[in-house]
């Protein structure tokens, strides 16, 4: 699967971690930056990872920061994406399997490394369900921006 990736300064660190993760499951990944932990517009990163998934250039996008709430309302401001913001290992599940979400949100403030990389991998594996579901999609999908 190519993955889109993109974080400002407060989740470099665990972008970083992720891309290798994510490498070592044999996904190919686009990191969208930052590169350091220098203080940055998260705007500025997680706009075109958002957009690479709404271009249908990637399959899904990880978007990160220090809580992940403004990664998510920016990824989410692209039609065709449904960025969803996960804590924990449920969220994910319940991302993927109710709404079909193409992107995830995390806060590395929020979490450990591993509860990241767990999080990750249950919302990579957990197949939306469809059935009622769809209809509420095609709902969100069909709104005017």
């Amino acid at each position: 699967m190519k993955i889109a990736i993109g974080s400002d300064h407060a989740g470099y660190k665990y972008k970083e971690e992720i891309k290798r993760f994510l490498t070592g499951l044999g996904h190919e990944v686009q990191d969208f930056g930052t590169n350091s932990e220098d203080p940055v517009d998260y705007p500025l990163f997680i706009r075109p990872t958002a957009q690479a998934v709404a271009r249908g250039e990637a399959e899904r996008g990880i978007v990160l920061g220090g809580s992940g709430n403004g990664e998510a309302i920016v990824a989410n401001r692209e039609p065709g994406v449904r960025c969803t913001l996960c804590w924990n290992i449920e969220s994910a599940k319940l991302g993927r399997q109710h709404n079909d979400s193409n992107c995830l949100s995390l806060g590395e403030r929020m979490m450990t490394i591993e509860m990241a990389l767990e999080i990750v991998r249950t919302w990579l594996d957990t197949p939306f369900e469809g059935g009622r579901h769809a209809r509420r999609i095609a709902e969100i999908d069909s709104a005017p921006f």
